[in-house]
């Protein structure tokens, strides 16, 4: 079974004053080290969603897989389901979901998420019991998770829905699920 990649980074990040994909952490764009931790864990395939300033991401990263998400001012949901819609034209029997603005998160935590993967699977990393990213959703669960993702929200709703069957996969030792909302210093 393939497990792909699903890189969320259509925002224009206004907290931030410019879109996060953009963004330069350690000489290397946040888009790009998004996908290179995913590729790096191991993944089939990872495909990046743009929406805002996707010329200037495409540009900057030419070497990505990316689809664009027109809607991506309705918030993170639309390019959730803008990835899944795309994905589902693949073999891949399970989607692992990376937001761009986590660079702490590791081809380690990824691995152990991803070493779950099955089509029934949903299954998050874990930071001393608090649930967060990376997150695997099974194919069999990309139905709900269209019906129900909306603004800002993403598979979160339909992974409370779901929590019984919801496998949280402790990363903690090997990551970080810091997100970057605001430039260090501001």
């Amino acid at each position: 079974m393939q497990t792909a990649g699903l890189v969320l980074a259509a925002g224009a990040g206004r907290r931030y004053g410019m879109p996060k994909a953009l963004v330069r952490l350690d000489g290397q764009l946040l888009v790009e080290r998004a996908a290179a931790t995913l590729t790096a864990a191991g993944l089939d395939r990872v495909l990046v969603v743009v929406g805002a300033a996707a010329g200037d991401v495409r540009a900057a990263a030419p070497g990505l897989d990316t689809v664009h998400n027109p809607d991506w001012a309705t918030g993170m949901a639309s390019s959730l389901r803008t990835g899944l819609t795309a994905l589902t034209a693949t073999p891949a029997g399970a989607a692992m979901v990376l937001l761009v603005d986590m660079p702490g998160v590791t081809p380690d935590a990824v691995r152990r998420v991803a070493a779950h993967a099955a089509p029934a699977a949903l299954a998050m990393g874990a930071y001393d019991g608090r649930r967060s990213h990376p997150v695997l959703l099974g194919r069999d669960h990309w139905p709900g998770v269209l019906a129900t993702a909306h603004g800002d929200r993403g598979a979160r709703d339909y992974l409370r829905a779901h929590a019984a069957e919801v496998r949280l996969v402790p990363v903690g030792d090997v990551a970080d699920d810091t997100d970057l909302d605001v430039p260090p210093g501001a």
